[in-house]
């Protein structure tokens, strides 16, 4: 499924609910489904700056050239988030989730319904899942 398919079906499933409470809801039981991540992984170096909470996150290239998200954060909300993101990102070209418009942050309404320090964070998750992809970029 591309990028594009992914954020619709979010957008999608999203649209299903009215209510904020209920959206928040969803995105906290994504977080808890998000795989477990490593202790060992828990370094400075994978710390994402500019999060109000803690949240780690490490990626990888795999032998086929797609890159491969993990993450975790100490706070459930942004855990949710954060799974979302890697939902979309993940098993695409370093090109892909460079070039990727990543609409449905704002079509389902998260970034106005998190408050501003959350609202940075998010823009810091996105910053640090494309500074890997920039990495592994051929």
């Amino acid at each position: 499924m591309s990028i594009d398919e992914k954020q619709q079906e979010i957008i999608d499933e999203f649209s299903e609910l009215d209510d904020w409470m209920d959206r928040y809801a969803m995105i906290i039981d994504l977080g808890n489904q998000l795989p477990a991540f490593d202790a060992s992984l828990k370094t400075p170096d994978r710390l994402i700056e500019g999060c109000q909470s803690r949240v780690w996150l490490d990626g990888e290239l795999t032998p086929e050239g797609l890159v491969v998200y993990q993450a975790d954060s100490d706070a459930i909300i942004v855990k949710g988030i954060i799974s979302l993101l890697i939902s979309v990102l993940n098993g695409h070209t370093p090109e892909e989730i460079l070039g990727a418009d990543l609409r449905f942050i704002k079509e389902i309404g998260l970034s106005e319904h998190l408050s501003p320090t959350r609202a940075n964070g998010l823009v810091a998750m996105v910053k640090q899942m494309r500074a890997y992809a920039a990495a592994f970029a051929r």
